[in-house]
């Protein structure tokens, strides 16, 4: 299911969502509710990377919880959450854990570094810690 929900990503086939989560999905992190709402924030994200890669780097599964650890790659050429076009290559790290039922995702919670995310935009400025604090 996660290697197909990762297709349906890199592939732009949000048909396939609709076969592999439940209508009444939930994203705790984003606080998205419903498949729709969650199909909206995909759409919204594909319009600002385009070329959107997601690469499962490794996958932990036990009873009805799966954690995928990915690599999600673009291009920032459209417009995301009011950030204008930078033209910028992203690179993110992230953790998915999704609770699996009836066969179809039906929640999720994402562990993402969005301070990392937002500096290779050029949105912030992000230092780090001062030498002193090392």
């Amino acid at each position: 299911m996660v290697h197909s929900f990762a297709e349906a990503l890199n592939n732009q086939n949000l048909a396939l969502l609709d076969e592999l989560m439940a209508p009444d999905y939930v994203e705790h992190t984003l606080k998205l509710e419903g498949l729709e709402s969650w199909k909206l924030y995909v759409t919204k994200f594909l319009k600002g990377f385009p070329d959107l890669k997601v690469t499962i780097e490794d996958i932990i599964a036990e009873g009805d919880k799966v954690w995928t650890r990915v690599k999600i790659t673009g291009t920032h050429t459209g417009e995301f959450r009011g950030i204008i076009t930078t033209g910028k290559k992203i690179t993110q790290k992230c953790v998915w854990i999704d609770r699996i039922a009836d066969g179809k995702f039906v929640e999720s919670w994402s562990v993402d570094d969005n301070v990392d995310f937002l500096k290779q935009l050029g949105v912030i400025e992000y230092k780090g810690f001062p030498d002193e604090a090392k």
